[in-house]
């Protein structure tokens, strides 16, 4: 009987030790999950002279894009999604259709 008592006993505070330890941890994550949140709204944060500046090399960079784009099509190759690239002879509907688009 005192075996068996003891090694309820012990069973018991291995139980507790690791009650407690899944509490810590808890605390922990839940740390974590705030800090995780917190730097994503630091994050997402972007001031409008950011944006503006974002906007604005977005806008140069896609004339820049267009620009190259017709001048591949001048030199004969198509700029269509179907035959990007190819050779082209003659016009191209697809291709004239995606240059002209704003």
């Amino acid at each position: 009987m005192g075996q068996l008592y003891q090694a309820i006993s012990e069973v018991e505070e291995n139980l507790s030790r690791l009650l407690n330890e899944v509490k810590s941890l808890r605390q922990y994550i839940e740390y974590l999950e705030e800090e995780n949140v917190k730097l994503k709204r630091q994050l997402c944060a972007v001031s409008e002279a950011d944006t503006a500046r974002v906007q604005k090399n977005a806008a140069r960079i896609q004339k820049e894009a267009h620009v190259n784009l017709e001048k591949l099509y001048s030199e004969g190759f198509h700029v269509c999604h179907i035959y990007f690239g190819e050779p082209m002879e003659g016009s191209c509907l697809f291709c004239n259709a995606f240059l002209r688009k704003d």
